[in-house]
């Protein structure tokens, strides 16, 4: 931003609003101090042309790691293959 002239995070808001990107004072704040976890891509689009820069330069890709999804009530220690059914016993009716 210094690079731009912009000493300030309000000096952004007008230049994002005439992209069509309506922020607030403390989201524009938010946006340039602290790590955001979600960006539109407007957003994006719009601060790389104001900044006249590439996504490279904004922001760093990070592979998310995949959590293993489980079904509710599942048992941690096995799998439903690992579960045997009991053994049935038939007792028999004595008929008269």
């Amino acid at each position: 931003m210094a690079t731009r002239g912009m000493f300030s995070t309000s000096d952004l808001k007008p230049l994002l609003a005439d992209r069509g990107v309506a922020l607030s004072t403390s989201q524009v704040y938010r946006l340039v101090v602290e790590r955001p976890e979600r960006l539109s891509l407007n957003t994006l689009v719009a601060l790389m042309d104001i900044l006249d820069c590439r996504m490279e330069d904004l922001i760093e890709p990070v592979t998310a790691t995949a959590r293993r999804r489980k079904a509710a009530g599942a048992n941690e220690t096995g799998s439903v293959g690992d579960h045997r059914p009991k053994r049935a016993r038939i007792i028999g009716t004595k008929e008269p």
